[in-house]
């Protein structure tokens, strides 16, 4: 008998640092180089995929309830917590910028290893800055896949400089014109395209669409 091994999706998040300049909006992106195997030489938003720690983090606030609620159409609570955690962990080790506020750690000493240097000064992931707006999924046949889902925040909630791990290169500030004009993925591409309309809904958001590629084209379908 063959054994037939599935290539299935890993779990992923992305956040999406965003700033308004004038009428201009302003997206956080880098360059990945060319020894990645996934995206080489495109320029993304920071993420990554979820850590088995990004459960367990302490945070200094929770996530919306508008948040929860559209998080939990495709995942169990934990699940999206740990999301929205390796978003935030993510962004931060590719970009040296934290989505964080103070908070007093109780057992400092057991803080897992990869949130170790984000928790120094007593910085924990500030959860309730962030928004989520949109899901999407790698399709079959890729050597890596990912089941990402994409957090926004304004650029007003984070703390540090640009620095980084060297997994981004060239990270700046662009606007959507200039983001456009840069070796991008398809789905980046999508997303920015769309970032401006979903970016004006104010108060709750009662959906959030989940993205599937149908030829050569991208598909929006309703959680």
């Amino acid at each position: 008998m063959v054994e037939i091994k599935l290539n299935r999706p890993r779990d992923a998040a992305t956040l999406i640092l965003y700033k308004k300049i004038g009428h201009n909006l302003e997206i956080l992106m880098g360059c990945r180089d060319n020894k990645h195997a996934f995206m080489p030489n495109r320029y993304v938003f920071p993420g990554g995929a979820v850590d088995k720690a990004d459960r367990f983090v302490k945070t200094a606030n929770e996530l919306r309830t508008d948040v929860w609620y559209n998080l939990s159409k495709s995942c169990s609570r934990s699940r999206a917590r740990a999301l929205a955690a390796a978003a935030v962990r993510e962004t931060w080790e590719e970009t040296g910028l934290r989505l964080a506020k103070k908070q007093s750690l109780d057992k400092p000493d057991k803080i897992q290893e990869s949130w170790r240097g984000f928790h120094q000064n007593n910085y924990a992931p500030a959860f309730q800055s962030l928004d989520f707006v949109c899901r999407a999924i790698t399709p079959p046949g890729r050597p890596r896949r990912f089941n990402a889902r994409f957090f926004v925040a304004p650029a007003t909630e984070i703390i540090g400089k640009i620095s980084g791990n060297g997994e981004l290169s060239d990270i700046n500030w662009f606007t959507i014109k200039q983001a456009k004009q840069l070796p991008i993925p398809d789905i980046t591409k999508y997303v920015l395209d769309n970032l401006p309309t979903w970016l004006e809904v104010k108060g709750k958001r009662q959906q959030t669409p989940l993205l599937k590629r149908v030829g050569k084209q991208f598909v929006e379908m309703t959680e």
